[in-house]
């Protein structure tokens, strides 16, 4: 039996590999909360608190192919639109209950991210007590350059991550000052959710969010991965 719609189903979200002709097609978006130290207290907490989770649709994102700016939309309702510069892990292997120790195995390669947030909307729900939807999963809310393989990425745990607006510096760390591992993340994830090939995790951003505006040019790295390159429109 042939399968019929009431109108053409959208596009499959993809985002381009580094040196493959294939694209990683995209089930979910997975995102991790005040995952570096410093982060987490200049939005007023402190301590390894358990891991938090919240999730973007697949089609907030905003691929970007190497050696391109992408345009990133400012988005409608928001006066403090704010980057969140990320190491984003691409799963390959699906599954449940993934021990940290394992975690490698379930890993297709990793990209450079940024988690936009609509701030002022999010720290309105905040006060709610109500969900964060409308702070960080609006539409193009999640740049991403090119995914490089695993084999390639080199030391992913040991890379520098940053982020430059208008050529200066808004946020600069290390990967190793993730409060939770990536595979912590995953043995975490995975406990909650079955993963699958085609999710993406957004592992935290370290200090320094801050607004942009339009017209600003964002620059960011993860050692290793290349440059993500947005420009706000």
């Amino acid at each position: 039996m042939t399968l019929s719609y009431v109108f053409p189903p959208p596009p499959v979200t993809s985002v381009p590999v580094r040196g493959r002709p294939e694209r990683f097609p995209v089930h979910r978006i997975y995102c991790v909360g005040r995952n570096y130290e410093e982060h987490a207290k200049e939005m007023g907490f402190t301590g390894r608190e358990p891991p938090f989770f919240f999730l973007k649709p697949a089609d907030a994102l905003v691929p970007v192919n190497d050696g391109e700016t992408g345009t990133l939309p400012y988005p409608t309702l928001t006066q403090n639109f704010h980057h969140e510069i990320e190491l984003v892990v691409a799963i390959g292997t699906g599954g449940a209950q993934i021990r940290a120790a394992d975690a490698q195995r379930h890993i297709f390669g990793y990209a450079v991210g940024l988690d936009m947030t609509r701030r002022d909307l999010q720290n309105d729900m905040k006060k709610q007590g109500r969900p964060w939807d409308i702070g960080k999963g609006f539409d193009a809310s999640a740049p991403i350059g090119p995914i490089t393989p695993l084999e390639q990425a080199g030391d992913v745990a040991a890379a520098d991550i940053w982020l430059q607006v208008n050529g200066a510096d808004r946020q600069r760390s290390q990967i190793a000052k993730l409060i939770w591992s990536i595979g912590e993340i995953i043995e975490h994830l995975s406990a909650a959710w079955t993963l699958q090939p085609g999710d993406l995790i957004y592992t935290g951003t370290p200090e320094g969010v801050a607004a942009v505006g339009r017209g600003d040019l964002l620059v960011g790295s993860v050692g290793g991965l290349g440059e993500l390159r947005v420009r706000v429109s």
